[in-house]
């Protein structure tokens, strides 16, 4: 279908902003946009803390959002996109709180370390760890560890996958669910959908490539399998899954890619292209109608995953 007339509405104002695009500015220049994407109010949870998960290079911040109730609740990693280099937990702040609400979990937000300053593995590795503190101070944020799932969009998709497959591969902790939302699997921009969309709207090839050449210390460790999950040896015995693409995304190939992966590995898993819509809609709350049914069939999908939907 033609490019939802909402998100080329958005699109439009994007565009009379003017902004340079990621290729021509250095990444500290980038991340003074990097959470100026539309968004929505952030609505109100029970309670909001910070603290720090003890992480392979000191302290990963991490934010808590806790809904009513009494729990002990569900618990849920979220990682923020960016391609590695941009974006903060500030940026996914009204994401948090509404599926928070909606999942009727405490939300985990990671603040990983960023490329290029820390290279991969480092992100990777602070999520884990972040997932790892949510599981061994259960008893701090009133958490059930039987039910802890991980979720991200884009390079956030990424880091979903991927703390997925440490988590089996490390033994633990045990997630009963991942949500990799318009996720980066793969360093491939010969997919039909880079060919489609590679040049916008929104994310571009061009942008996709400086965001790879920041993050990556060594061509090499593009195969590894915590960079592109497709490398692993076998996707079996990672948790269950929910994936989710943009019509109107280079990214999407290799999320439809990623499904059918762990669906040939035995793993369950639901997939759902969302038509009409470009990458980074899941965020876009207040002015997408499709990013609310998003949201809407994310936190279905969790509340079934922890048993209370």
């Amino acid at each position: 279908m033609p490019l939802d007339p909402q998100v080329a509405a958005l699109f439009e104002l994007m565009q009379r902003a003017d902004a340079p695009s990621y290729e021509e500015q250095t990444p500290v220049e980038a991340r003074g946009r990097g959470d100026a994407a539309p968004t929505s109010f952030a609505p109100m949870v029970a309670r909001v803390e910070m603290f720090e998960a003890p992480g392979p290079n000191g302290g990963v911040p991490v934010r808590v959002y806790t809904p009513e109730g009494a729990g002990p609740f569900p618990a849920l990693v979220l990682i923020h996109g960016g391609g590695w280099v941009v974006g903060s937990i500030w940026g996914y702040e009204a994401t948090a709180r509404l599926l928070a609400n909606a999942a009727e979990c405490v939300v985990v937000s990671v603040e990983y370390r960023l490329a290029p300053e820390h290279k991969f593995p480092a992100a990777p590795e602070d999520c884990y760890a972040a997932a790892k503190w949510t599981h061994d101070q259960a008893d701090l944020i009133n958490v059930d560890t039987s039910r802890i799932a991980v979720a991200g969009g884009s390079a956030g998709g990424n880091l979903t996958a991927a703390v997925a497959l440490m988590a089996r591969d490390r033994g633990g902790p045990e997630f009963v669910f991942q949500v990799p939302i318009y996720p980066v699997i793969e360093r491939d921009f010969t997919r039909p959908s880079y060919v489609e969309n590679g040049q916008g709207p929104g994310l571009t090839q061009p942008a996709m490539a400086w965001f790879w050449d920041h993050y990556l210390a060594d061509d090499a460790d593009a195969d590894h399998p915590y960079v592109c999950p497709l490398r692993a040896e076998t996707l079996a015995g990672v948790a269950p899954a929910l994936v989710i693409t943009a019509e109107y995304d280079p990214l999407r190939d290799e999320g439809r890619a990623y499904a059918d992966a762990l669906r040939d590995a035995g793993v369950a898993v639901t997939y759902s292209e969302y038509p009409g819509m470009a990458h980074g809609f899941f965020g876009w709350h207040a002015g997408v109608d499709k990013a609310k049914e998003a949201m809407a069939e994310v936190a279905a999908a969790l509340r079934r995953a922890f048993g209370t939907g």
